[in-house]
């Protein structure tokens, strides 16, 4: 296989037969495409100079957090953002192990995804874990077919796709929480988790509009509000997750006061200057500005974390977490993060992308699932519930 390295026109040849079988998004490329995508990985000494490990040390390496610390996502080279060594690396080796067939297909497909746009390797984060499954009754409540197997050949998805492929399980979901909510009354604290570019916003406003048909007021609480100021955070080492990073007696309170009905004042952090409307004993500061939210039927809670403190969780009626696999989050993100918000910038995108999946997964997404209500898997068009929900949707 010595002589496929050493010719990279060869090479390019092989590896772009064997990526049709990793990505179909491939098979919609001319070769020369392929190669202007190579073209920028390519290791000035060559191909042969990358080396190969074995598959359990790779499979090892890529499930540490540690791996994931050290991706750098804003290395400059000559004043542009390069792409992390590592992930240069990674994919390199994934390359070169295709083509000389010390990996092979189903072992990649098994572990990594491949990102045409971005032409790069990503780990597949695995959500549903033996914890997870157990915590959900180890098979969905329901299940439908899998539409967004018509996004694999694309490179980006647009909402309206997006919206049309999850229609049946987003509607179960939306009358499962109907349902609930009737079953519980009101008034009664939502909390909806999940990873960017997941639908979250999308769900949430679907949800606004079904409870306003249905005469209920509806108002949110912004978890980040509660932050307390940056500085503080960086000086003492804390870090965002967590309640130590928050106003937590107010964050507390407040949940507790609307659901009793009462209007509530909340302190206002300012994202621009990372600064907190409130000093550190929860008090307004002089020039602070509160938020004032009026009490409602049903009460939103917005952020990424927030059933992962244990003295909210109780307070929160309907625990959901709405989940997307990360390879159609990426296409999504590309669409509406690039395209048209033009948010970050491109390598810098890739990176931070990379890095934060797996991240995030660990200290967030997994153990919500393992306390959730339901689970809203709209890749896998099925919907999750614990067993004391099953029994209420099922009336038994």
């Amino acid at each position: 296989m010595s002589i496929h390295l050493n010719d990279p026109e060869v090479f390019s040849e092989i590896l772009f037969e064997k990526m049709k079988q990793i990505s179909p998004a491939v098979e919609d490329l001319v070769l020369y495409e392929f190669r202007y995508g190579l073209k920028n990985l390519t290791p000035e000494a060559g191909w042969a100079s990358v080396s190969v490990e074995k598959k359990e040390v790779v499979e090892q390496r890529v499930n540490l957090r540690a791996f994931y610390d050290g991706i750098q996502i804003k290395q400059r080279v000559n004043d542009h953002i390069v792409l992390d060594e590592e992930i240069v690396r990674l994919t390199n080796m994934l390359f070169v192990g295709l083509v000389t067939d010390a990996y092979d297909v189903d072992w990649v497909n098994a572990h990594f995804y491949f990102d045409v746009r971005g032409f790069f390797f990503l780990h597949r984060t695995q959500y549903f874990t033996e914890a997870v499954l157990a915590h959900l009754g180890g098979k969905p409540f329901r299940q439908f077919e899998q539409k967004q197997k018509e996004f694999v050949r694309v490179q980006d998805v647009g909402y309206k796709a997006f919206q049309e492929a999850n229609a049946e399980v987003d509607a179960l979901f939306i009358e499962s929480v109907l349902k609930l909510i009737a079953a519980r009354g009101t008034p009664l604290l939502l909390a909806i988790a999940g990873p960017t570019a997941a639908g979250k916003t999308e769900i949430v406003e679907r949800l606004r509009e079904a409870f306003e048909r249905a005469g209920q007021k509806t108002t949110s609480v912004e978890l980040d509000n509660f932050l307390t100021d940056r500085d503080y955070r960086e000086e003492k080492g804390i870090f965002t997750q967590g309640k130590e990073a928050l106003h937590f007696k107010l964050f507390t309170q407040s949940l507790r006061d609307i659901t009793q009905g009462r209007k509530i004042s909340i302190p206002r952090y300012d994202f621009v200057y990372a600064t907190s409307s409130h000093d550190l004993e929860g008090n307004l500061k002089p020039e602070g500005v509160p938020i004032e939210i009026e009490p409602a039927d049903i009460i939103f809670i917005e952020g990424n974390f927030p059933f992962l403190i244990e003295e909210v969780v109780e307070l929160i009626g309907i625990k959901v977490v709405y989940l997307t696999d990360d390879p159609i989050r990426l296409k999504r993100k590309w669409k509406r993060d690039i395209d048209y918000r033009k948010k970050y910038e491109p390598t810098y995108f890739r990176n931070r992308y990379f890095k934060d999946q797996f991240i995030m997964a660990g200290i967030a997404y997994r153990p919500q699932m393992e306390v959730c209500d339901m689970v809203v898997d709209t890749t896998g068009a099925a919907l999750w519930t614990s067993h004391e929900i099953a029994k209420i949707l099922t009336g038994d």
